[in-house]
């Protein structure tokens, strides 16, 4: 394949278990979430997918994903950036609590904006909208270029910070992309037309 951009969101963390939010928050995987990470690798190398880099965030069960998924595909020694552009959306005060005790502290309706709308940030935090604004110029600058020159990019990330690269990707918009949700360790597989649009996409669920 020409032109590969493959969008990986990390397996389940210790917190997605417990129904925290994150954010920059640094938990592991659970067991499931290696498993995950794992499964996620074996159905790239299905494909027969290789590549040439790979990109992830700040954050360790990004990177764990990353390299499980490297292993898998029998490319552990995959030169592979970090970068805080594409961590979490950053929960700011939410950060560490129970999303059902914010919703009995702030209320159901508040929480809810909090979280679904696309520019409404949490208190001390960032919105989708935020988000995106980080981590589309990175993806322009660093990541796209790579792949419009036929480089076979992998990017191990986040929710949220996926979701802006998808939001481009799948050309959504503030109204659709608070809907669209990612699911943990589930690669989204993208080729792209020399115009940098998608030419094809695969989402490889279990």
């Amino acid at each position: 394949m020409k032109r590969l951009l493959v969008l990986a969101r990390h397996g389940q963390s210790d917190w997605n278990l417990k129904n925290l939010f994150t954010g920059w928050k640094d938990p592991g995987l659970t067991d499931l979430g290696v498993e995950e990470a794992r499964a996620a690798g074996r159905r790239l190398k299905a494909l027969g997918i290789q590549f040439d880099v790979a990109y992830t965030s700040d954050l360790s069960r990004a990177q764990r994903t990353c390299q499980l998924i490297l292993d898998e595909i029998g490319q552990p020694n995959l030169t592979t950036i970090k970068e805080q552009a594409l961590n979490e959306r950053d929960y700011g005060d939410l950060s560490g609590l129970n999303k059902d005790d914010a919703r009995a502290k702030w209320g159901e309706d508040q929480v809810h904006l909090w979280r679904r709308s696309y520019d409404v940030p949490p208190p001390g935090g960032e919105s989708l909208k935020d988000t995106v604004a980080r981590v589309l110029p990175y993806y322009v600058s660093e990541i796209l270029p790579r792949v419009m020159r036929g480089e076979r990019v992998l990017v191990a990330a986040h929710g949220n910070s996926l979701r802006a690269l998808v939001m481009v990707l799948d050309h959504l918009n503030a109204d659709t992309i608070p809907s669209m949700e990612l699911a943990t360790g589930v690669p989204l597989v993208y080729e792209l037309k020399d115009d940098t649009t998608v030419a094809s996409k695969k989402v490889l669920e279990a």
